[in-house]
């Protein structure tokens, strides 16, 4: 399975070399805090995957809080055909930590 990291992320985003970001948290927690990206729930991921089809071999970066409901994504996009899905290590929690660091 694929990774980013937290660090190597967000140097990417600073950068403008942003990869596809997929976040799938549910809606409310995306709208509390999210770092930008197309909100699929993962609860609804497999019914929604149509709205991806032209992103089949871009790069995404599959993101949630955790890490945990994004690794489970990233399974069911490579099982579709997405052949370059990483998943966002530690999650959203993760790059909070990070940004806290650095102020």
């Amino acid at each position: 399975m694929s990774k980013i990291s937290a660090a190597e992320l967000t140097e990417r985003l600073n950068n403008g070399d942003a990869p596809l970001l997929l976040d799938v948290r549910e809606k409310i927690e995306y709208y509390t805090y999210n770092i930008g990206g197309i909100n699929i729930p993962l609860s609804v991921l497999a019914e929604e995957l149509e709205q991806l089809d032209d992103n089949k071999s871009a790069e995404i970066v599959v993101v949630c809080k955790a890490g945990i409901r994004s690794r489970t994504a990233q399974q069911i996009l490579q099982q579709h055909g997405f052949g370059n899905v990483k998943n966002l290590t530690g999650g959203l929690t993760a790059i909070q930590k990070l940004h806290q660091s650095i102020k």
